[in-house]
C-alpha cells in the first residue's frame, strides 16, 4: 500500500497532574507528581528514544512542567545545599531523622503502601513482606510504637524502587544492587537512590525537548492550570448534551473570557520557556470543547486541538447525520467547524479505552495484535477517504501502573508494529493538517468522558463547588477593583486564582468516586480558596473550614494519597 493511502495513526499521550503544591506554605500535600515523573514520564520517552521510527504527540499540562522543575530544585538544593524537600514522603529518604510521633510513622506506613499491589508490591518478595507488616499495623495501629525506624526506611525505600521507570530498573547498576539488597538500607544507599530521582526530574524534559527537535514527536499543550474551558465561558452549553441537567446556583462565572484567555497566554509562554518555542496544537483540558472554545484556541493561533468522539457523534446527529450519516463508513478523519480557522481532531474511544482500561490484563503481543487488527479494519473502511486518521488519545501516565512492567513490553511491542505496518502511518496532528477537513455544521459543546460535561457539572457536591468558587473569583474581582491588588501580589494572586479553576477539583466531587480521593480533592480544594482569599486579603469564608462532599472528612490540613485519575 503506498504512502499516500495509509491510515494515519496519531498516538496522543497527554501528562496532566493537577497543583498537589500548597502555593503559600510551599509543601506538596500529595507526592503523584514526582512519581510519575520518575515512572511514566520517564518511560514514556525510553521507549520512543528506543525506537526511532515510532512517532506520537505529548501534550503537557504546564502545572506538571513547572512541579516537575520544582521537584528537580529541591531535590538538587537538598543533595548539594542542605536545603529542605517540601514534598514529606520524598524527603524521608535522604534524612536520618525519621518521625517521631506514632501518628506521623502509621501515616508515612499507609503511604508507602499506596501503590498497585498486584502489579508492583506482589511483584517484589521484600516489597509484599513490608507490605503485609504494613496491612497488619493498619489493623492495630496501636502497634506501630514498636515498629522500627530500619522498617520505616525499608518500606519507604520500596516505595520508590518501585516507582521507578522500567527502564531505569533494566539498565542502572544502582537500581539493581538496592533491590538485590532488600532490606537494611543505609543512609548512604538512600540517598544514592535520592541522587537516581534527582537526575531523573532534573532530565526528562530535556528529554522531550530532544524528540520534539528530531521531529520524532510534536508537543502539544493544555490551558494553564487546567480548566474546563467551556464552563468557564458559559455554563449553559452543559445542556446542549444535558438538556436537563442541574446547573450551578452561579449564574455565569465572573469575567469568563478574560480568565480563559489569561490560561491560554499563561499555557503558551510556559511552553515556551520549557521548550523554546510556541506550540501548535491544545489538547483542552478534558477534550473540552464549544463553539467558543475553539474561537478562542484559533484566536490565540492554535493550528488543531482534539475532543472526544461523544462530542463528534453528538455533533453529527444534531446536524441532521444521524449515526454519521454520509460518513457513517469513515468517521476517522479532520473537522473543522464553519467559519472557526481550527483544525479538530476526535478520540476514538473504542480504540483509546482499550489501551486504557482493557489490555492491562492482556499479553503484550495479543493486546497490540488486537489493536492492529482494529486499525486494519479502519484502514480498510477508509482506504478511499483522503485524509483519514485514527486518533488514539489518553493519558500518558495513569494506566502504565496497572501493565506487568509498567507497560514496557506493550509499549515497546506497539511502537514495532505501528510504525512497520505497510497499512499504517505513525504520524503527528500537525502533519495531518495538509489534507482538507470535514465541514462541521454545528459543534455540540462536551468532552472526552460520554461527550458531555456530567463529570464537572450537574451533582450537587460538584455545583456547590462552583458556587464556592465563584465566590472567590467575586472577592477576587472586587480587590482588583479596589486597587488592593496590583504588581507582583497581582500576579501571584491571579496564579492562585488559577490553581483553584483547574478541572480536577469538579471531577472528584460527587458519590460516584472513592470517598478516600473525594476527601483528598475536597481539602485541597479547599486549601486553594483559603489560600486565594489570604492573597487577597481577606478572611477565609467559615465554609471552607469543613468538607463539604460525602467523602471529605480529612481536616483542611490532612493528607491521604491515592493516584490520579485515569483517561
Amino acid at each position: 500500500m503506498s504512502a499516500d493511502t495509509r491510515l494515519r495513526v496519531v498516538l496522543c499521550w497527554h501528562m496532566h497532574q493537577p497543583q498537589y503544591r500548597d502555593l503559600i506554605g510551599g509543601e506538596y500535600r500529595l507526592p503523584w507528581t514526582y512519581l510519575h515523573a520518575i515512572k511514566d514520564y520517564v518511560d514514556m520517552a525510553a521507549h520512543l528514544e528506543a525506537n526511532r521510527a515510532a512517532r506520537a504527540v505529548v501534550n503537557f499540562a504546564p502545572l506538571v512542567l513547572e512541579q516537575i522543575n520544582d521537584y528537580a530544585r529541591q531535590v538538587d538544593g537538598f543533595l548539594h545545599n542542605g536545603m529542605a524537600i517540601r514534598d514529606p514522603l520524598l524527603a524521608v529518604l535522604g534524612t536520618a531523622a525519621l518521625p517521631a510521633d506514632d501518628h506521623s510513622r502509621l501515616r508515612l506506613v499507609k503511604a508507602s503502601l499506596r501503590v498497585n499491589r498486584q502489579r508492583i508490591i506482589e511483584r517484589f518478595p521484600a516489597f509484599r513482606r513490608l507490605a503485609e507488616i504494613g496491612d497488619w499495623l493498619g489493623a492495630h495501629p496501636d502497634a506501630i510504637a514498636y515498629v522500627s525506624d530500619q522498617f520505616l526506611v525499608d518500606i519507604v525505600t520500596w516505595y520508590h524502587l518501585g516507582w521507578l521507570a522500567e527502564n531505569v530498573r533494566r539498565e542502572d547498576d544502582r537500581v539493581q544492587q538496592l533491590m538485590a539488597k532488600g532490606q537494611g538500607f543505609t543512609l548512604h544507599e538512600r540517598r544514592q537512590l535520592l541522587e537516581i530521582i534527582s537526575r531523573l526530574l532534573s532530565g526528562v524534559i530535556e528529554r522531550y525537548r530532544r524528540l520534539a527537535e528530531s521531529g520524532q514527536i510534536e508537543l502539544s499543550v493544555t490551558p494553564y492550570a487546567h480548566p474546563i474551558v467551556p464552563l468557564l465561558l458559559d455554563f449553559g452549553v452543559a445542556r446542549e448534551a444535558m438538556p436537563d441537567v442541574t446547573l450551578p446556583r452561579l449564574e455565569r462565572y465572573p469575567g469568563g473570557a478574560q480568565r480563559v484567555r489569561w490560561h491560554i497566554d499563561q499555557a503558551i509562554d510556559a511552553f515556551q520557556e520549557h521548550f523554546g518555542f510556541r506550540p501548535s496544537g491544545c489538547w483542552p483540558s478534558e477534550g473540552g470543547v464549544s463553539k467558543a472554545t475553539l474561537e478562542a484556541l484559533a484566536s490565540a493561533g492554535f493550528r488543531w486541538t482534539a475532543s472526544g468522539e461523544g462530542v463528534l457523534r453528538n455533533s453529527l446527529s444534531r446536524s441532521g447525520a444521524a449515526d454519521g450519516g454520509q460518513l457513517a463508513g469513515c468517521l476517522h478523519r479532520s473537522y473543522q467547524l464553519e467559519a472557526v480557522p481550527i483544525r479538530c481532531f476526535f478520540r476514538d474511544d473504542g480504540l483509546s479505552d482499550l489501551i486504557g482500561f482493557t489490555y492491562s490484563d492482556w499479553a503484550a503481543d495479543d493486546a497490540v495484535a488486537n489493536l492492529v487488527h482494529h486499525l486494519e479494519n479502519i484502514a480498510t473502511a477508509c482506504q478511499s477517504e483522503a485524509g483519514a486518521v485514527a486518533s488514539i488519545i489518553m493519558d500518558g501516565e495513569n494506566a502504565w501502573e496497572h501493565y506487568p512492567e509498567n507497560g514496557f513490553y506493550f509499549l515497546r511491542a506497539l511502537y514495532e508494529r505501528l510504525s512497520s505496518h505497510p497499512q499504517l502511518e505513525l504520524t503527528t496532528f500537525s502533519d495531518c493538517l495538509d489534507t482538507a477537513p470535514v465541514t462541521l455544521p454545528v459543534l455540540t459543546a462536551g468532552s472526552w468522558v460520554y461527550g458531555t460535561f456530567s463529570t464537572w457539572v450537574g451533582h450537587a457536591e460538584k455545583n456547590r463547588g462552583w458556587d464556592m468558587l465563584g465566590d472567590a473569583k467575586r472577592a477576587f474581582d472586587a480587590a482588583v477593583a479596589a486597587g488592593r491588588l496590583t504588581g507582583d501580589a497581582l500576579r501571584t494572586a491571579e496564579r492562585q486564582l488559577a490553581v483553584c479553576e483547574g478541572s480536577d477539583w469538579f471531577w472528584w466531587f460527587g458519590d460516584e468516586n472513592p470517598a478516600e480521593t473525594v476527601t483528598d480533592f475536597d481539602s485541597m480544594f479547599r486549601m486553594h480558596l483559603a489560600n486565594l482569599y489570604q492573597e487577597i486579603g481577606e478572611e477565609p469564608p467559615e465554609d471552607l473550614s469543613q468538607p463539604f462532599t460525602h467523602g471529605g472528612g480529612m481536616p483542611l490540613h490532612g493528607g491521604a494519597m491515592r493516584p490520579g485519575k485515569q483517561t
